[in-house]
């Protein structure tokens, strides 16, 4: 797997699935624990960065397309989605990779996007209902 090495002065420069919105990621530490730190405008979220390999894990082991699902944290996330995966107990860490309280959510549509540009997935790029797989 391709390593998550780009820092806050050299990150991902990444759009949404359909292409209407700009956002960037890097790798950092916070409390000990990797986070990918992903900046939309004015809003930061964190994720897991242990989030790319098992979802280029889960993928592989779907065999096939995946609905992103994206949705607010607030918001339930549509069964069987990226999105699902990304909260669900079954997951590999249990639980939510998101870390930011109230801004959780969303992971069906930032992530996609670096899996990728690092080469782990192939990605649609549809106005909406866009899906996933492994490589």
């Amino acid at each position: 797997m391709t390593p998550l090495t780009r820092d806050k002065t050299n990150p991902w420069k990444l759009k949404t699935p359909p292409g209407t919105a700009a956002y960037t990621m890097h790798v950092d530490t916070r409390e000990g624990v990797r986070v990918l730190v992903c900046t939309v405008g004015s809003t930061v979220l964190f994720y897991d960065a242990r989030c790319v390999g098992d979802l280029a894990a889960m993928l592989v082991a779907a065999g096939d397309w995946v609905e992103l699902g994206g949705a607010d944290e607030q918001k339930p996330a549509k069964e069987g989605s990226v999105e699902a995966w990304g909260r669900s107990q079954a997951n590999p860490i249990g639980g939510w990779y998101g870390l930011k309280k109230g801004l959780r959510g969303r992971f069906g549509v930032y992530l996609p996007p670096l899996m990728e540009a690092l080469g782990l997935c192939e990605l649609e790029h549809k106005p909406k209902n866009n899906r996933m797989r492994g490589r």
